[in-house]
């Protein structure tokens, strides 16, 4: 019976996904090898539970980076002694491209905030079994 559970065992730990990218490296000389890949497996597992945050809506940035960029714009093109409605074209513009720029740097910044507390999570769970985690 216990030969078809560790053959279970085995069998869902590879066919299982794992979402994680945990990047350690574990010196496993003179580790029981299936122990190892156990631990780890039970490790990744628990990142699972990290908050992923993710960033505003690609929409909302643009939309908002948008309307204060017209904003601006337009007050620009009415100090300048223009009609305002060229400057604020010119700001949308400019507003549109920002937004979409922010969003793009904020998902990074999610997505490197995310990969960091994953490495942390795995490599805090090996050492606290025991294991010698070289990075």
């Amino acid at each position: 019976m216990n030969r078809k559970k560790l053959l279970l065992s085995a069998t869902l730990l590879l066919s299982v996904p794992t979402y994680t990218q945990a990047n350690i490296i574990v010196d496993t000389k003179n580790v029981d090898t299936q122990q190892y890949h156990a631990d780890m497996y039970e490790c990744e597992q628990l990142t699972q539970q990290i908050e992923h945050q993710a960033p505003n809506s690609l929409g909302h940035d643009v939309l908002s980076s948008t309307a204060k960029g017209a904003a601006i714009g337009a007050a620009g093109g009415a100090i300048s002694g223009g009609s305002g409605s060229s400057g604020a074209k010119a700001g949308a513009g400019i507003g549109l491209i920002g937004g979409a720029l922010k969003h793009g740097a904020e998902k990074r910044r999610a997505k490197q905030n995310f990969d960091g507390q994953t490495q942390s999570v795995v490599r805090n769970c090996m050492v606290g079994r025991g294991y010698t985690v070289l990075n």
